[in-house]
């Protein structure tokens, strides 16, 4: 009866079912993997949503890429950045989500492949098959910096790649992506017709000053088509305000052409609502109080927990430059599904590794959001689990 879009299967895994009895039993945890800013304790403005109040909302006016004040905003942001977007080569979605599945329509036959880092969140997996496209894997590596293996997105081309995907920063490796990689990527996709898809969304969030603007930018590329991806979720901590766009990047005509398609995609759904765009240049010039909060909290976690790792560890925080997340190494002791429910149990909770495809064991993925208290005693709880265990393995 139901198209193999949505998974057979929805049966919880087992660290799910032990959260949800913890909760319901009245279990008290520290939580390293909260992604909510608005539960992170963050100062907001109360009149920071004010703005999608103005009258002019009760007005219908459908724009397809949307309106040009919005897009206009948008533009001016990434000029902040230090990016120079056109906004006319700027599209408004409903989110970061919204705009991966208007690209994948926009590029992709049913069966149709992406190619998408590994490791990386786990969202590909469900945007992809929802459109019917078949997501295949290249590779980051860590030699001190992770990086792309370039190799690896060679030897997972095929003739019927359609784009390159690409996530700067990292989540949750925290890399950004460089010009020179860029260079390469351009290299090998701009001659076989493949675009590439960067989400920035983390892009604001460095750990040393200057690492954001020393990364390579999709949007300012002219050699190959190429979109980029952001959002209020992450740029001024909004996920629940659902706004979101595409910076269209590449050659002239090229760039022309796809922005000629995507209206037409965008026209089909007019997923964005008219206050939200109505409000964009305001929410984002007032939400740049919570941007700084936020940047500021995982940049001091983000040093907090690479001193509170002792070099003497038999764990290791592996390096990264920005975004919202550390990952930690650990000796594998158990399996990293036992070893994240004995933490629980422990009162405390991580994501293991292998829920954003890390080809091995053992890694923690630890949320930079909570407040530098918790993360503290977390950490350490983490850290105690571990105390003379390895030598008496």
């Amino acid at each position: 009866m139901f198209s193999s879009r949505t998974p057979s299967n929805f049966a919880p895994n087992r660290l799910t079912k032990a959260v949800r009895a913890a909760r319901a039993g009245g279990q008290s945890f520290i939580d390293l993997t909260e992604s909510n800013p608005t539960r992170a304790g963050f100062d907001y403005p109360q009149d920071l949503l004010a703005p999608l109040g103005d009258a002019r909302g009760l007005r219908y006016a459908p724009s397809s890429l949307g309106v040009m004040a919005a897009r206009e905003a948008v533009a001016a942001d990434y000029q902040r950045q230090g990016v120079s977007v056109p906004p006319e080569r700027i599209a408004l979605t409903a989110s970061t989500s919204d705009g991966y599945s208007m690209l994948f329509k926009l590029l992709a036959d049913a069966g149709d492949e992406v190619i998408v880092p590994r490791p990386s969140y786990p969202l590909f997996d469900h945007l992809t098959r929802l459109d019917l496209v078949t997501a295949r894997d290249y590779d980051l590596d860590v030699h001190g910096d992770w990086a792309i293996d370039i190799a690896s997105v060679e030897r997972a081309i095929t003739p019927r790649t359609r784009a390159v995907l690409v996530v700067s920063p990292n989540n949750p490796t925290g890399s950004y992506v460089t010009d020179d990689e860029l260079d390469r990527l351009a290299a090998i996709c701009a001659p076989r017709g493949i675009a590439i898809i960067a989400d920035e969304v983390f892009v604001d969030y460095e750990f040393e000053p200057g690492a954001s603007r020393r990364a390579g930018r999709m949007a300012s590329r002219r050699d190959v088509l190429s979109f980029a991806l952001g959002g209020l979720s992450k740029s001024v901590g909004l996920p629940q305000v659902k706004l979101g766009w595409i910076a269209v990047g590449g050659p002239n005509h090229l760039a022309d052409a796809a922005l000629e398609r995507l209206e037409l995609v965008c026209d089909t759904y007019l997923a964005v609502s008219t206050p939200v765009q109505l409000a964009a240049a305001e929410l984002l010039a007032q939400g740049a109080a919570v941007r700084s909060q936020i940047a500021g909290r995982v940049a001091a976690n983000y040093r907090a927990l690479q001193a509170v790792v002792p070099a003497s560890s038999s764990c290791r925080v592996l390096k990264s430059a920005g975004g919202w997340y550390a990952v930690l190494q650990v000796p594998s002791l158990e399996s990293e599904e036992d070893l994240v429910l004995r933490l629980l149990e422990d009162g405390v909770l991580t994501h293991p590794g292998y829920f954003f495809d890390f080809p091995r064991e053992s890694f923690l993925i630890i949320s930079l959001l909570p407040p530098e208290y918790l993360l503290a005693d977390g950490v350490s709880r983490v850290l105690r689990h571990f105390d003379g265990r390895e030598n008496r393995a």
